[in-house]
């Protein structure tokens, strides 16, 4: 029985485990990165990189007469968006530790659905579903939870990267939801092509005007080849895969697994920076990611039954 055909689609689930690892190494290395960039720089250099890896396919659509030409007017709110974004996100990391970031990060979700409701039709027939309420009312407890049993939550530089993280959330929403409306009729390669062009655009004129480039120059190998490689793998490789997946087996599957992600780069940032949560943070920490399962859930049911 062929791939396709079986219950089990392996190449969508593989692309799906494949953008989650790709995504779980980024917050890593902006971490890591922290001591030899400010962000402004690392964002630069590290979307340029993988615009650079897409610049090819763009060239080749554009002389095959395969591009469509609509991409360059609808793809500049969702870069606009996309900029604002990668800028709070990166900034976060330089405040606050990679597990818990990424994990506040998940409240994205409530923006997500109340975007939704309020700007997609098909999507307010979710106001009649307990299963939808009961998981954004779960994810809103996470939410809380995490942040009130963290030991230093009053302090400054926490609070700041706390701030930072719910504004790259409330982004993130804005930014998926504009490239959603962008590209409903246009190939998502092509769309997030032109969109890391405008990216670095706006980044490069972030980094001249608040950052430090001279500091790229006193970067070793090692910090380089992670530069590439990040910018590769976490941004190219994983929207790639992502996005393949969605392609083959729809968006409910890919969602719960990248869920996974928090506790992942848990394990590598305990072992790399010696980062933890506490035992209450866990416990709203998997609250909060049940709460986005059971959203992401009520979502397909709806799908399903329309």
């Amino acid at each position: 029985m062929s791939i396709q055909n079986s219950k089990v689609d392996l190449s969508a689930t593989l692309a799906a485990i494949g953008a989650l690892c790709c995504w779980s190494f980024g917050p890593i290395v902006i971490k890591y990165l922290s001591e030899y960039l400010d962000f402004w720089t690392q964002n630069f250099l590290r979307y340029s990189v993988a615009c650079l890896f897409w610049l090819p396919f763009l060239i080749y659509s554009v002389k095959t007469k395969r591009l469509d030409t609509r991409v360059w007017r609808k793809a500049i709110v969702p870069a606009l968006a996309n900029v604002i974004m990668q800028s709070l996100f990166a900034c976060a990391f330089y405040y606050i530790g990679p597990a818990f970031m990424v994990l506040l990060g998940k409240s994205s979700l409530i923006w997500i659905a109340s975007f939704s409701l309020i700007f997609f039709p098909e999507e307010r027939s979710l106001i009649k579903s307990k299963r939808f309420w009961t998981g954004l009312a779960l994810s809103a407890m996470g939410v809380v939870g995490v942040l009130c049993f963290k030991e230093d939550f009053v302090a400054t530089r926490t609070l700041t990267g706390i701030a930072i993280t719910l504004a790259m959330a409330f982004m993130w929403a804005v930014y998926t939801l504009s490239a959603k409306v962008a590209f409903k009729d246009i190939d998502s390669r092509q769309g997030f092509s032109v969109i890391t062009i405008y990216t670095v655009v706006g980044l490069s004129a972030l980094a001249l005007q608040f950052g430090d480039l001279g500091r790229c120059t006193q970067m070793g190998a090692t910090q380089w080849a992670l530069v590439v490689v990040s910018g590769i793998m976490s941004i190219a490789f994983a929207h790639v895969l992502y996005y393949t997946a969605m392609r083959r087996i729809g968006a409910t599957i890919p969602a719960l697994i990248v869920l996974v992600q928090p506790f992942i780069i848990l394990a590598i940032s305990h072992v790399v920076f010696g980062e933890s949560l506490n035992i209450f943070q866990l416990l709203f920490g998997v609250v909060l990611l049940l709460g986005s399962a059971l959203a992401i859930w009520a979502q397909q049911h709806l799908k399903n039954a329309a």
